[in-house]
């Protein structure tokens, strides 16, 4: 005879299992919005961290629904919803507050932009996305959103960093930013998506102390080292883009390539 105390659950194994994904996502919108808090009380410094948090989580909340077989279509959704507000609402709002508000109803509008265009991108996300796994999920189609959350918050973050070393005219160049990482959320662009990254065993300590360096190196320069991944991460997208060509070009003939686009897991 079967034990009851033994049979009981209060939700099953493949509930459980997307719970915990569901819930790091409901906390990563969370830490978004309370950076708006943050640029509302004029704390530019805990509003940057809190988007840099959401971020990480946002990348880590996919990868643990696949690693402990917990994805769902809710999770997708809400975690499309999640990436609007967190990297598009909250960075357009800080941004707001700190230098778009003194160019009047252009600032609001540059606002309103890019919130439309983080819209857009998650939404072709949303409807292409699916199929079989191909040599294509090495690259985003253009830039993803929460790279695109960080990309508008540089020059708050140049400001911050302690690099401003020139005169930066912030009022100039914080539109020109905003309008420039607009289009690149849109555009085709290939980018890498860092998704697939083979690494031997005898370099995996290697890897590993090179992720604690960074998270180190974050806490201890928070600003200076986005700053600087900042400016690398614009400099790897022409390279992605050459890259995806010349692989392109070169598995041209192969039966097994995909003709759909590349789309990332967001």
């Amino acid at each position: 005879m079967n034990d009851p105390k033994k049979n009981f659950k209060i939700v099953t194994d493949t509930r459980a299992r997307i719970i915990l994904p569901n819930t790091l996502t409901l906390i990563g919108v969370c830490i978004g919005l309370t950076s708006i808090n943050f640029a509302l009380n004029g704390n530019y410094q805990l509003s940057v961290v809190a988007i840099l948090l959401a971020a990480i989580i946002d990348g880590l909340d996919g990868r643990i629904a696949r690693l402990i077989k917990g994805t769902s279509k809710v999770g997708k959704e809400l975690d499309s919803l999640t990436d609007v507000i967190s990297f598009g609402v909250a960075p357009a709002f800080i941004m707001y507050f700190w230098q778009l508000n003194n160019l009047g109803k252009i600032g609001w509008l540059i606002s309103l932009i890019y919130v439309v265009c983080v819209a857009l991108r998650l939404a072709r996300f949303n409807i292409n996305t699916g199929g079989d796994s191909s040599w294509k999920d090495n690259f985003f189609e253009g830039v993803p959103s929460p790279a695109g959350g960080i990309l508008v918050l540089s020059p708050l973050i140049y400001e911050l960093s302690g690099f401003d070393f020139m005169n930066i005219n912030y009022k100039l160049i914080t539109p020109i930013i905003f309008v420039i990482i607009s289009i690149l959320l849109i555009s085709k662009i290939p980018t890498y998506s860092f998704k697939k990254i083979v690494v031997p065993r005898s370099t995996t300590i290697f890897l590993l102390f090179g992720i604690v360096l960074l998270f180190g190196l974050l806490l201890v320069f928070p600003f200076k080292v986005l700053a600087i991944g900042s400016i690398g991460y614009i400099l790897l997208i022409p390279i992605s883009g050459v890259h995806f060509v010349k692989l392109k070009k070169n598995l041209k003939g192969d039966n097994n390539i995909e003709d759909k686009e590349p789309e990332d897991v967001l």
